[in-house]
Protein backbone atom coordinates (compact mmCIF):
# COMPACT_ATOMS: atom_id res chain seq x y z
CA UNK A 1 0.00 0.00 0.00
CA UNK A 2 2.82 2.41 0.84
CA UNK A 3 4.62 1.72 -2.44
CA UNK A 4 1.41 2.40 -4.41
CA UNK A 5 0.77 5.64 -2.48
CA UNK A 6 4.26 7.09 -3.01
CA UNK A 7 4.53 6.03 -6.64
CA UNK A 8 1.45 5.44 -8.81
CA UNK A 9 -1.12 7.32 -6.73
CA UNK A 10 1.16 10.31 -6.23
CA UNK A 11 1.92 10.38 -9.95
CA UNK A 12 -1.75 10.17 -10.90
CA UNK A 13 -2.58 13.14 -8.70
CA UNK A 14 0.50 15.22 -9.44
CA UNK A 15 0.78 14.81 -13.20
CA UNK A 16 -2.67 16.11 -14.09
CA UNK A 17 -2.71 19.15 -11.82
CA UNK A 18 -1.68 21.63 -14.50
CA UNK A 19 -3.94 20.12 -17.15
CA UNK A 20 -6.91 20.45 -14.81
CA UNK A 21 -6.01 23.57 -12.86
CA UNK A 22 -4.69 25.76 -15.67
CA UNK A 23 -8.28 26.49 -16.71
CA UNK A 24 -8.88 28.53 -13.63
CA UNK A 25 -12.63 28.00 -13.04
CA UNK A 26 -11.83 24.28 -12.50
CA UNK A 27 -9.69 24.95 -9.42
CA UNK A 28 -9.45 28.65 -8.54
CA UNK A 29 -7.34 28.19 -5.39
CA UNK A 30 -8.80 31.38 -3.89
CA UNK A 31 -12.02 33.35 -4.20
CA UNK A 32 -12.83 37.04 -3.68
CA UNK A 33 -16.43 36.23 -2.68
CA UNK A 34 -17.94 33.27 -0.86
CA UNK A 35 -19.11 30.46 -3.15
CA UNK A 36 -22.83 30.35 -4.00
CA UNK A 37 -25.02 28.58 -1.48
CA UNK A 38 -27.76 27.51 -3.88
CA UNK A 39 -27.80 26.16 -7.42
CA UNK A 40 -28.82 28.48 -10.23
CA UNK A 41 -28.39 31.64 -8.16
CA UNK A 42 -25.27 32.93 -9.92
CA UNK A 43 -24.58 34.32 -13.35
CA UNK A 44 -21.54 35.37 -15.39
CA UNK A 45 -20.99 38.57 -13.39
CA UNK A 46 -21.15 36.66 -10.09
CA UNK A 47 -18.53 34.23 -11.39
CA UNK A 48 -16.24 37.03 -12.58
CA UNK A 49 -16.63 38.92 -9.27
CA UNK A 50 -15.79 35.74 -7.33
CA UNK A 51 -12.67 34.60 -9.21
CA UNK A 52 -9.35 36.09 -8.04
CA UNK A 53 -7.48 38.86 -9.87
CA UNK A 54 -5.03 38.16 -12.71
CA UNK A 55 -1.87 38.25 -10.52
CA UNK A 56 -3.25 35.73 -8.03
CA UNK A 57 -4.47 33.53 -10.88
CA UNK A 58 -1.08 33.63 -12.62
CA UNK A 59 0.70 32.78 -9.37
CA UNK A 60 -1.57 29.80 -8.69
CA UNK A 61 -1.31 28.51 -12.26
CA UNK A 62 2.49 28.68 -11.97
CA UNK A 63 2.26 26.59 -8.78
CA UNK A 64 0.18 24.01 -10.66
CA UNK A 65 2.80 23.98 -13.42
CA UNK A 66 5.71 23.55 -11.00
CA UNK A 67 3.97 20.75 -9.11
CA UNK A 68 2.95 18.83 -12.21
CA UNK A 69 6.12 18.97 -14.30
CA UNK A 70 8.30 15.86 -14.19
CA UNK A 71 11.15 15.95 -11.72
CA UNK A 72 14.59 16.56 -13.20
CA UNK A 73 15.88 13.47 -11.37
CA UNK A 74 12.96 11.18 -12.30
CA UNK A 75 13.62 7.49 -11.75
CA UNK A 76 10.77 5.53 -13.32
CA UNK A 77 8.84 2.91 -11.40
CA UNK A 78 10.73 -0.38 -11.26
CA UNK A 79 14.10 1.14 -12.16
CA UNK A 80 16.94 0.99 -9.67
CA UNK A 81 19.99 3.06 -10.68
CA UNK A 82 22.05 1.61 -7.85
CA UNK A 83 22.50 -2.10 -7.15
CA UNK A 84 20.63 -2.54 -3.88
CA UNK A 85 19.78 -6.17 -4.57
CA UNK A 86 22.58 -8.68 -5.11
CA UNK A 87 20.80 -11.99 -4.48
CA UNK A 88 19.20 -13.91 -7.34
CA UNK A 89 15.65 -14.08 -5.90
CA UNK A 90 15.13 -10.30 -5.60
CA UNK A 91 16.83 -9.70 -8.96
CA UNK A 92 14.43 -12.15 -10.63
CA UNK A 93 11.43 -10.44 -9.02
CA UNK A 94 12.69 -7.07 -10.21
CA UNK A 95 13.08 -8.39 -13.78
CA UNK A 96 9.57 -9.88 -13.63
CA UNK A 97 8.19 -6.60 -12.29
CA UNK A 98 9.99 -4.63 -15.01
CA UNK A 99 8.57 -6.99 -17.67
CA UNK A 100 5.03 -6.42 -16.34
CA UNK A 101 5.58 -2.66 -16.32
CA UNK A 102 6.87 -2.83 -19.89
CA UNK A 103 3.74 -4.76 -20.91
CA UNK A 104 1.51 -2.10 -19.31
CA UNK A 105 3.49 0.70 -20.96
CA UNK A 106 3.07 -0.89 -24.38
CA UNK A 107 -0.67 -1.41 -23.81
CA UNK A 108 -1.13 2.21 -22.73
CA UNK A 109 0.92 3.50 -25.67
CA UNK A 110 -1.12 1.37 -28.09
CA UNK A 111 -4.37 2.77 -26.68
CA UNK A 112 -3.02 6.30 -26.83
CA UNK A 113 -2.24 6.02 -30.56
CA UNK A 114 -5.95 6.34 -31.33
CA UNK A 115 -6.59 9.25 -28.98
CA UNK A 116 -6.51 12.91 -29.88
CA UNK A 117 -5.20 13.72 -26.39
CA UNK A 118 -3.19 10.78 -25.00
CA UNK A 119 -3.59 9.75 -21.37
CA UNK A 120 -0.05 9.37 -20.05
CA UNK A 121 -0.39 9.96 -16.30
CA UNK A 122 -0.41 6.27 -15.33
CA UNK A 123 2.06 4.98 -17.91
CA UNK A 124 4.80 3.25 -15.87
CA UNK A 125 7.50 5.19 -17.75
CA UNK A 126 6.04 8.41 -16.33
CA UNK A 127 5.51 7.17 -12.77
CA UNK A 128 8.27 8.07 -10.35
CA UNK A 129 9.74 5.34 -8.15
CA UNK A 130 8.88 7.52 -5.15
CA UNK A 131 7.51 10.94 -4.29
CA UNK A 132 9.56 13.58 -6.08
CA UNK A 133 8.63 17.18 -6.73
Amino acid sequence: MVIFTVSAQHSALRAGQFDYGSWFPNAPGSLKQPPPTSKGSSDKSTLLDTLPDMNTSAYLVSVFWLLSKPSSDLVSLGQYPEDYFCQMAPQKRIRDFQAELSFFSEAINDRNKGLQVPYTYMCPNNISNSVSI
